[in-house]
Parts: structure tokens; sequence; C-alpha cells
């Protein structure tokens, strides 16, 4: 058993980062319904937050205690840049939902000019690689089968809403 402190310390981080990130985008939310946008697809919200919230559970419950492995540590890293540069880059229009606004240009700069929908990559590369770190496959595909099934969901919907935009 390697010491435990590594380990929570890396669950603090991601922890913190996401309680960190939803009253932002709550309040992205509010602001880009105040000004006319409209929710896509809602009824499938609640299961990515349970499946976000039972994969840190899992990992915290399991974890700590474990050896980190430093090379998906640092493609972990490497995700966490991306979600940095993804969040920048859409800055007020960030959102955990699916927010339409009619008229709004869509954003065509950073990661977007490479990919339609770099914030999933980035949470496929964090669900997959978090619990690899810690030597942990099968909570790995575990839930990178669960959030593929709520993605293919989510991304149809959204890319869907986006069409529409583009009419």
């Amino acid at each position: 058993m390697s010491p435990w402190w590594p380990g929570i310390a890396l669950l603090v981080f991601v922890t913190a980062q996401r309680l960190v990130e939803l009253p932002i985008a709550r309040a992205n939310t509010r602001r880009l319904l105040a000004a006319g946008g409209h929710e896509v697809a809602p009824l499938h919200y609640p299961f990515i937050v349970m499946l976000h919230a039972s994969w840190l559970a899992t990992l915290w419950w399991l974890a700590p205690g474990e050896p980190i492995d430093l090379g998906f540590l640092a493609l972990f890293a490497l995700a966490q840049a991306g979600r940095v540069w993804v969040l920048r880059t859409l800055g007020p229009r960030w959102t955990t939902r699916i927010i339409v606004v009619p008229g709004e240009k869509l954003i065509s700069d950073g990661p977007y000019r490479f990919v339609g929908h770099p914030n999933y990559l980035v949470v496929v590369a964090e669900i997959a690689l978090l619990p690899l770190v810690f030597g942990l496959g099968q909570v790995a595909m575990l839930f990178s089968a669960m959030n593929a099934a709520l993605l293919s969901i989510r991304i149809t919907a959204e890319q869907r809403a986006l069409d529409g935009l583009r009419r």
C-alpha cells in the first residue's frame, strides 16, 4: 500500500474543481436563459450528474492508498489542460447543460477549430484516465461505458440543436 496523501490530494483537487465549476455553470445557465436561450434535452441531465457523482464517490472509496501511475497522471494532466482550454474558449457560454441561444454565433476558435465537441473528449479522457492513475481499470471501463451511453444521447441532441442554429 502506497502513502495515502498523494491520492487524497489528487481527489481533493478534482472534487474541488467540480465544486467550483458548478456555481459557474449555474450562473452561465441563468444568464443564457435570460438572454433568450432554451435548454435542449433536459431529461438526460440528472443521469449525467449521477454518473459524475458516482464516479467521484467510487474513486474516493477505492483509490486512496493505491499507487499512482505517473504515466496516466501525466495524461490526466494533459486532459486538465484541455479542460482549461475549453472553459476559457467558451467563457460565459460554458455550462453543464445544453443551452441554445437563437442568433448566437457558434464558437469556432480554440479547440473548436479542430474538433466539434472538445469538452466531451476531455470528459471521456478524465473518466477513463483518473481511475487508471490509481490502477483501477475495471472502474475506468465501467464508467467509460456508462459515459459513452449518456454522451451518445447528449451529443446527438446537442448536434441537432446546433444544426438548427446553422440554418
